[in-house]
């Protein structure tokens, strides 16, 4: 798990502040995964979190929830609630946030 530091790159414009799952590590950059395509970063635009291994699963399984509903179809505002998901700086959703993300999933499954 890590956070996006978007400065100083433009192909991150709007993902900074938001958490990414390292997929792949090279020499000097990862490849991570964030709720719209998997990107390849910087390591100088990372910044680790130290989640618990249950903690960075929990956080996959948000991450791959989001995916399956997110799309540039949607309405900017469900688009904006999704991507703000993504920079929440914890493991878990809230009770509303997860009735909301389950009500989307219900909706686009229909």
């Amino acid at each position: 798990m890590c956070q996006i530091l978007a400065k100083d790159n433009p192909e991150l414009r709007g993902k900074g502040g938001c958490w990414a799952i390292v997929s792949a590590v090279n020499d000097f950059s990862c490849i991570v995964k964030m709720w719209d395509s998997e990107y390849a970063v910087g390591l100088q635009h990372l910044k680790s979190y130290d989640y618990l291994p249950a903690e960075c699963e929990q956080m996959q399984v948000i991450c791959d929830r989001i995916s399956r509903v997110y799309s540039s179809g949607l309405e900017e505002s469900v688009q904006k609630f999704l991507e703000s998901l993504e920079k929440v700086n914890r493991a878990y959703l809230t009770v509303l946030e997860e009735k909301l993300l389950s009500l989307l999933e219900a909706e686009i499954a229909n």
